[in-house]
């Protein structure tokens, strides 16, 4: 594990961040040291953080950084090898109705007549056998968290017509109507628009305001997160570290995580991650990061 500085101030040109709103709430998950080894190949080593309620942090890294596999030990879907996870201060376990998500891939066929509604109501009893009964109860929680999160106007479509964007606004409620503690995201930006990013992004931020839900997204890219993130973890050779943007979107710091020379510079408000090309063969980088030619 690479430790997180202690910087006292933003460097120069770096964008601003929202850690002035983290770090007060109840403690929602704590990720202690954990190592995670599949078919002999190490995957994670040694990764340590902790998230709030109300608070909003990035997991950043490149393909087969070990994001994905972050969360499905944080899920119980995934042993680790070692260290521990906790939710709530209790251990993590398969099913725990403090934690929701949202996958990476849904395949959703247009012919399915399974409404975006229908989808929203499985989260409340989905883990439950047999079909539910209609209710005003039900129906009026549905309504509330389709309207919390934009999508009443195509509540009643079929899931296989709504466009990227209009999904994830399904799949993000789908998430939420249980009223979890934490919400976990993998790469819900993914093969969007660049539109359609910044209305998911903003609308997270907004959830996290309101409802003071923990979220932990993960992403290729940092810079679509900068409005709202608190906090970024940051994956590279299964390491990581953590902590504010500007304490870990640094040089010297993403230096001592890649193991070899990083610069971060700011061009019109995006943050660019800068690694000499002699070293892009060797560690996969996340598409922040440009190779520089020398």
């Amino acid at each position: 594990m690479v430790a997180t500085p202690n910087v006292d101030s933003a460097p120069a040109g770096m964008a601003p961040t929202n850690a002035h709103r983290s770090a007060t709430g109840r403690e929602i998950l704590s990720v202690e040291n954990v190592s995670v080894s599949l078919g002999g190949r190490r995957i994670l080593e040694d990764v340590t953080f902790t998230i709030r309620s109300g608070e909003f942090m990035g997991m950043i890294g490149s393909n087969g950084a070990g994001k994905t596999t972050l969360l499905r030990t944080v899920l119980g879907l995934q042993r680790p090898t070692a260290g521990m996870v906790a939710v709530l201060g209790q251990p993590r376990s398969r099913k725990n109705r403090s934690i929701g998500y949202v996958p990476q891939k849904v395949l959703l066929d247009a012919d399915v007549p399974l409404r975006a509604r229908d989808l929203v109501a499985l989260g409340l009893d989905g883990h439950r056998f047999g079909m539910p009964l209609p209710s005003k109860q039900r129906t009026e929680a549905v309504d509330s968290m389709l309207h919390a999160v934009g999508a009443e106007r195509f509540a009643n479509a079929r899931l296989g017509s709504l466009s990227g964007g209009e999904q994830q606004r399904v799949l993000i409620a789908h998430a939420l109507i249980s009223r979890p503690h934490l919400l976990l995201l993998d790469e819900p930006l993914a093969n969007l628009d660049l539109s359609s990013s910044q209305e998911i992004v903003t609308l997270l931020g907004r959830i996290v305001a309101e409802q003071h839900v923990a979220v932990l997204l993960s992403a290729h890219e940092i810079n679509p997160l900068l409005p709202v993130m608190d906090r970024v973890v940051y994956i590279a050779g299964g390491r990581a570290i953590s902590g504010a943007t500007d304490e870990v979107i640094r040089g010297d710091v993403l230096s001592r995580l890649y193991g070899h020379h990083i610069d971060v510079i700011n061009v019109h408000g995006r943050i660019l991650v800068i690694a000499g090309h002699e070293h892009a063969e060797n560690e996969p980088l996340a598409p922040d990061v440009i190779v520089r030619v020398t």
